[in-house]
C-alpha cells in the first residue's frame, strides 16, 4: 500500500501545446500529476490529497492501462478484443468506485466518498452513456454524501437527476427505485420534515421487498431509517419495534455466515476421492460496503439499547449477540469476545433458554481463536 507522500506526488507540469489538462476533482486546469500513475492530474495540492485518500489509492495503478493512449493494432479483430477487454476493466472499476463510496458513506466518511462516487460516474458515463439508469448509482452516492455534508441544495439537485433517470425509464428495477426513494427519505429527514420523510422510506422498503424479500438485510437499512425518524419525533414504540425489526434480519443473516463457516467438514469414509455435496449450503459473504453498514447499524442499536430505560434483557443480548458474530466474521475477534461476554451477562436476565444456549456455544467458539 502506498503512503501519501506530497514531495513525490508534487510535479508541476509543462503542459504541452494544445493539450488540456483538468483536475480530477473539479475540472479546472491542473498543474501537478501523480507521479505513481502519470495519468491524473490536480489543479492543487488539497484536490490531489482528497482524491488520494478516497479512492485514487485504490485505483491508481489500475488507471494507467485505461488512460493511455491505445498502441496501433493492424487487426480489427485484435482491436474488437481490446476494446472488450477494456469494457470489462471499466465495469469492474464502476463496482469498486461503488462500493467504496457506500463504505466511506457508512462509516461517516462523507468528504472522501465524493471522489469516489465522482469515479464511478465517469466510468458509469463512459461505457454506458450519460442518460442511461446505470448512472443513477452514482448519483445516489453523491446525493448522500451532499446530505452528510449538510449541503442539501446540492443534495436536491442530484437526487432530482436521478429521480429524473428513474421516471424516465421503465424498466427500471426495484433496487435502484429503493435506493432511490431511501436517500430521498434521508433528504427530508434532514430538512425536518418527517412525515415526507416516512413517506419516501415506506416506498423504499415497498419496493427493496419487491427485489430482495421482506427480510433481506438490503431491506433493513429502510427500516432502519425509518426507526430514526420515529425516534426523533419522540415515537419510541415504533421505533423500538422497528429497531428489533433490524437487528433480527441482521442476527438471522450472520447467524447463517457463522454456521456455515464454524460446521465440522464431513469425513471422507471408504475409498476413493470424497465427492462434494453439490446441495451444501454456500456462505452469503458480506461486501466491503455491507460489512460497513452492518457496522454502523448494530452499534447504533447498541448504544440505543445500552442507554434505554426499562429494556428488555432479550433485546440487549440479541444486538450483544449479532455484534459477537460481526466481529467474528470481520476477523477483529477480540472485540468479538467483548461484546459475546456481554451477551452472556444480558442473557442471563433473559427467559429464552434458546438464546442463552446460543450465546454460550459461540462463546466456546471464539475462546478457540487466536488473537
Amino acid at each position: 500500500m502506498y503512503m501519501f507522500d506530497l514531495k513525490m506526488t508534487l510535479n508541476p507540469l509543462a503542459n504541452a501545446k494544445g493539450i488540456k489538462l483538468v483536475c480530477e476533482l473539479c475540472q479546472k486546469p491542473a498543474f501537478i500529476q501523480c507521479t505513481k500513475c502519470r495519468v491524473t492530474y490536480y489543479c492543487d495540492v488539497e484536490h490531489q490529497k482528497a482524491d488520494w485518500m478516497g479512492i485514487h489509492e485504490k485505483i491508481c495503478q489500475s488507471l494507467i492501462p485505461l488512460r493511455q493512449a491505445a498502441p496501433f493494432l493492424p487487426s480489427e479483430e485484435d482491436r474488437q478484443k481490446r476494446e472488450k477487454h477494456l469494457q470489462i476493466k471499466k465495469r469492474h472499476m464502476i463496482d469498486l468506485t461503488r462500493t467504496t463510496g457506500q463504505k466511506l458513506l457508512f462509516e461517516g466518511r462523507h468528504e472522501q466518498a465524493v471522489p469516489a462516487a465522482m469515479q464511478s460516474l465517469r466510468f458509469a458515463i463512459d461505457v454506458h452513456g450519460l442518460a442511461s439508469i446505470e448512472l443513477v448509482p452514482s448519483y445516489l452516492i453523491l446525493g448522500e454524501a451532499s446530505i452528510g455534508l449538510g449541503r442539501l441544495s446540492q443534495a436536491e439537485e442530484y437526487l432530482a437527476q436521478a429521480q429524473w433517470t428513474v421516471l424516465k425509464t421503465p424498466e427500471c428495477s426495484n433496487a435502484i427505485k429503493s435506493k432511490l426513494y431511501r436517500n430521498l427519505g434521508l433528504l427530508y429527514a434532514a430538512k425536518g420534515e418527517y412525515e415526507d420523510a416516512l413517506r419516501q422510506l415506506a416506498d423504499d422498503i415497498y419496493h427493496s421487498s419487491e427485489e430482495f424479500g421482506t427480510n433481506d438485510i438490503r431491506t433493513s437499512g429502510g427500516y432502519f431509517h425509518m426507526a430514526n425518524v420515529f425516534f426523533r419525533q419522540g415515537r419510541m414504540e415504533i421505533a423500538d419495534s422497528l429497531y428489533s425489526q433490524v437487528t433480527d434480519i441482521w442476527y438471522n443473516h450472520l447467524l447463517k455466515i457463522v454456521t456455515i463457516r464454524t460446521r465440522t467438514p464431513v469425513a471422507s469414509t471408504g475409498i476413493g476421492p470424497l465427492i462434494m455435496d453439490t446441495n451444501e449450503e454456500k456462505e452469503d459473504e458480506l461486501d466491503e460496503a455491507q460489512e460497513a453498514e452492518a457496522v454502523q447499524v448494530l452499534n447504533a442499536i447498541y448504544d440505543m439499547r445500552e442507554h434505554q430505560q426499562n429494556r428488555k434483557p432479550q433485546n440487549l443480548a440479541r444486538i450483544c449477540h449479532a455484534l459477537s458474530m460481526l466481529y467474528y466474521i470481520l476477523l477483529d475477534i477480540p472485540k468479538a469476545k467483548e461484546f459475546g461476554r456481554k451477551a452472556v451477562v444480558a442473557s442471563e436476565g433473559d427467559p429464552d433458554d434458546n438464546l442463552s444456549r446460543t450465546v454460550v456455544e459461540f462463546m466456546k467458539i471464539l475462546e478457540t481463536q487466536r488473537i
